[in-house]
């Protein structure tokens, strides 16, 4: 059904990357504020003057770097603003402040096309202003609040100032469609099933779709206003609730940045434990997707099969975790529960059985003719535009993009395991497909490699006071790719500021430009395969 995986070494690692980056800055005397350098953990943080902000962009984009996220916060007559970046695994944190009555930056869209979204979310909670950004529309505000309110400026109370009603969002200028024969079609933001709310506009000539326009945010969290005053407790009890189907991941990137702000080292037992439930959230989601793009095709058979092995494998979960979609067991400093002796070979048993029947049924996949032809060249993502998008996890990997945090910045228990990382380049849904395919398959012998050497000690280490204003970057490898958290501590080890950066926000724009050229009925299959947490980006 589809081509093997394309065979691709481990990254080498060039640790003197950073000080000729840095020397470059500094001999053009151009970015970096008094030549100044510092850690935010475990990242490199450059203090940026803002009339270089975009200068910055360009300089790493010419340099390789691939881009991570960017977040802003408001202290007192100031916005901090923060873009993260990435290179071979080494991450870099752009910092600058821009004064909260004027706050005016250039734009990196246009060096980094990931940065569309971000940037509008930045400019509809705190009132950012991205000069020369194409994009101007709204993308979260969605009429919750009045014009010029910003929610996440410091005295914006958390249930807003309206009383009434939310009017209905009803006027956003969508793109129009132009020319004879062509006509607009409407999807969402209410859809037949349980899944959250979102609009897809296309504009279609009979059948073949000539653009897509994606609106989602119609559920508006206010996460990050939440996250202001938490303890960490309470910090990780929400993270992972930023998107339901990433519990542990977005859970664990959280923790993460708080243990790194307190300079807490995880106990070995707790770590190994935090990356068994992982990757068994990995299997759960992964099982799920490969039915549900099969069932969107007609292959109904495939989604039965493994909708019946979800169910065994989550109720294993909350057999032996206590929770089906293992909420609430990542904390602060470890896990809420240790993994009995006694479960250990109930386990293994569980990843052999898995593994024995997913080989009869992984055959079936491959080598169907009406899949085939339902999934082969469907909803293809070249891999320059993949690059440019910054895709991450499995539609990245089906891209020609091999990037897995795991492998390139590893972390504990990771970095005494060896991570396979599967990559294709057709960049279609078969690949996609196929990626999850591999991704169970490692992840199986990942976990039994994680019992096999399994630490004795301590599943939990308290978690110190952070200091005054402690910052903290988690880096976690989840299902759907990398998710980025930034937390910032205030003088009592409350949180201050949480920003939780999911795949899914550099992800969606991804399917606008891959069902190009498809037919509207290949829409369902090619959503599918990319599978957006609609939770994820709607902080």
């Amino acid at each position: 059904m589809i081509a093997k995986p394309v065979t691709t070494p481990a990254p080498r690692r060039r640790f003197d990357w950073l000080s000729e980056y840095l020397a470059r800055l500094q001999d053009e005397h151009v970015l970096v504020r008094r030549g100044s350098t510092r850690r935010l953990m475990p990242a490199h943080l450059l203090e940026i003057d803002p009339e270089d902000w975009g200068r910055a962009a360009a300089v790493a984009a010419a340099f390789g770097l691939r881009w991570v996220g960017l977040w802003a916060e408001h202290s007192g007559e100031q916005l901090p603003v923060y873009a993260c970046l990435e290179f071979q695994g080494d991450y870099v944190v752009l910092r600058t402040a821009v004064p909260a009555a004027s706050p005016v930056l250039a734009s990196h869209v246009p060096h980094y096309p990931a940065a569309d979204r971000l940037e509008r979310h930045a400019q509809d909670l705190l009132g950012l202003a991205f000069a020369d950004h194409p994009d101007s529309r709204r993308w979260t505000r969605h009429q919750a609040w009045r014009e010029g309110e910003f929610p996440l400026r410091n005295g914006f109370p958390l249930q807003g100032t309206q009383t009434a009603q939310t009017p209905a969002d009803a006027d956003y200028p969508f793109q129009r469609a132009q020319g004879a024969g062509t006509c607009e079609i409407p999807v969402g933001p209410v859809h037949a099933g349980i899944i959250e709310p979102g609009h897809f506009r296309f504009q279609a000539v009979g059948e073949e779709v000539l653009s897509l326009e994606e609106r989602l945010g119609y559920v508006h969290k206010g996460l990050e206003k939440l996250a202001v005053g938490r303890d960490p407790a309470g910090l990780a009890r929400l993270a992972g609730r930023v998107s339901g189907d990433s519990c542990v991941a977005h859970a664990w990137a959280a923790c993460q940045a708080m243990e790194r702000a307190a300079r807490l080292e995880l106990p070995p037992r707790a770590a190994a434990l935090r990356a068994l439930l992982a990757e068994r959230e990995r299997v759960a989601n992964h099982l799920g997707d490969i039915g549900a793009v099969c069932n969107d095709v007609g292959f109904s058979f495939a989604l039965y099969q493994l909708s019946r092995l979800r169910e065994l494998w989550q109720r294993r979960s909350r057999e032996l975790f206590g929770h089906r979609l293992l909420m609430d067991l990542v904390l602060p400093g470890g896990v809420a529960r240790d993994l009995e002796p006694a479960a250990i070979p109930v386990l293994r048993q569980d990843h052999n059985r898995l593994g024995d029947e997913l080989v009869g049924l992984f055959d079936i996949l491959d080598d169907h003719p009406s899949l085939d032809n339902r999934l082969i060249d469907t909803g293809v993502l070249g891999s320059r535009l993949a690059a440019e998008l910054g895709v991450l996890g499995y539609v990245g990997r089906a891209s020609g993009q091999d990037f897995d945090v795991r492998r390139a910045s590893p972390y504990a228990p990771y970095d005494r395991l060896s991570v396979e990382v599967p990559v294709y380049q057709e960049g279609d849904v078969a690949a996609r497909v196929r990626v999850r395919m591999d991704e169970i398959r490692i992840a199986l012998h990942l976990m039994d490699n994680l019992l096999e050497t399994l630490p004795e000690g301590s599943v939990r280490a308290e978690l110190p006071q952070p200091r005054r204003g402690a910052k903290g970057l988690g880096m976690i490898e989840g299902w759907r790719g990398e998710i980025l958290s930034f937390v910032r501590f205030d003088a009592s080890g409350r949180v201050a500021r949480f920003f939780p950066r999911d795949p899914s926000w550099l992800n969606w724009p991804a399917l606008e430009r891959l069902i190009l050229g498809n037919i509207v009925p290949d829409f369902p299959v090619c959503n599918k395969s990319v599978n957006g947490s609609y939770s994820g980006q709607d902080l």
